[in-house]
């Protein structure tokens, strides 16, 4: 039985920065409202025809492939979360094998939105404790700019959630003090339609429903979320789930150097800072400046926290997640 570690991380995101300001021109609502609700004042769209959710997947995964000293060649495998694939099918996994020219090594995506990277950091780290595969690389990446209704209609939505991606490489540890020292996973679909994209979808209204009916009311096909609803689920499942890691290996929340919560909401995270009485040392947000970038959300803060130097060797960093689904999960790693 082995350990699994991150080797190397890296991100990426679009040039093209959205600020509130921006989005008053095109939407009845201002800086403050934004602001007060989220706590975003910017975010990144992508430009048509320069990045996709494949794309930026792959810009990230160079970086973290090339910081984590492992070739390509040695690579065993791909995990990619995302909701917002380039394609209905396939999906991002085999895109990036192609464009990175990997070998021909299993590619698997992973569809839990908010929580993927968790979960894609929960399945690369089985595969490496059993043995089966030594390096793996895991890529959240998402593009949402161009699946809003950008109207005022949507805002409720439309202002929270920005492009980008994040990744990294995942390999074998030997010494079982380090590494990824527990996942744990879950999920209550009694809620789904809470947070959730309807169409187009087979079970529901497909591409073609939506054309013959032309309806310009029609607005299955753009994400809705029950805003209230979900922040009040949101805020006792991460402190559940992060208690949950912290019990299965025996810690404290004394013990935590660094949480890279979900960036879905700025209230959510001073929500769960305050309930454990974390300092701002200990928690790293960046949704300010990216908005909410769902699977992509957790690595980009993890690097942008390594990056900064806040995450060193011996500390104890915590993942944690909650999302559409509803899913939720946590990760304990001793770095």
């Amino acid at each position: 039985m082995y350990h699994s570690k991150i080797a190397g991380l890296g991100f990426y995101v679009p040039s093209n920065v959205v600020t509130n300001d921006d989005l008053t021109k095109i939407i009845d609502t201002t800086d403050e409202w934004i602001l007060e609700r989220t706590g975003i004042e910017e975010r990144r769209h992508i430009i048509r025809g320069e990045d996709t959710t494949t794309s930026m997947g792959v810009k990230a995964a160079e970086i973290a492939i090339e910081r984590s000293g492992v070739a390509k060649e040695d690579i065993d495998f791909v995990v990619f979360a995302t909701l917002s694939p380039d394609y209905y099918f396939p999906g991002p996994g085999v895109l990036v094998q192609r464009d990175l020219g990997l070998r021909t090594v299993g590619a698997l995506d992973v569809r839990n939105q908010c929580s993927g990277f968790v979960y894609a950091v929960s399945v690369a780290d089985q595969y490496i404790k059993t043995g089966m595969y030594k390096n793996i690389l895991v890529i959240g990446s998402e593009v949402h700019s161009t699946g809003l209704d950008m109207t005022t209609r949507g805002r409720g939505v439309s202002v929270i959630f920005g492009d980008g991606a994040g990744a990294a490489v995942l390999s074998r540890e030997e010494d079982l003090t380090k590494g990824i020292l527990s996942t744990h996973l879950h999920s209550e679909g009694q809620h789904a339609e809470e947070l959730a994209l309807i169409a187009p979808g087979m079970g529901a209204r497909w591409v073609s429903d939506i054309i013959a009916d032309n309806n310009p009311d029609d607005d299955s096909y753009f994400p809705h979320m029950n805003g209230q609803f979900v922040f009040k689920n949101a805020v006792v499942r991460f402190a559940e789930v992060i208690n949950e890691g912290l019990e299965a290996n025996n810690l404290t929340v004394s013990d935590i150097d660094m949480l890279i919560p979900h960036q879905a909401n700025l209230r959510i995270s001073q929500f769960i800072q305050k309930k454990f009485e974390l300092s701002d040392d200990q928690v790293y947000n960046n949704i300010q400046k990216y908005g909410n970038t769902t699977a992509a959300s957790i690595p980009i803060a993890l690097t942008e926290a390594w990056e900064k130097g806040k995450i060193k060797s011996g500390d104890t960093v915590v993942l944690a997640a909650f999302g559409s689904g509803f899913t939720w999960g946590s990760v304990i790693i001793k770095w």
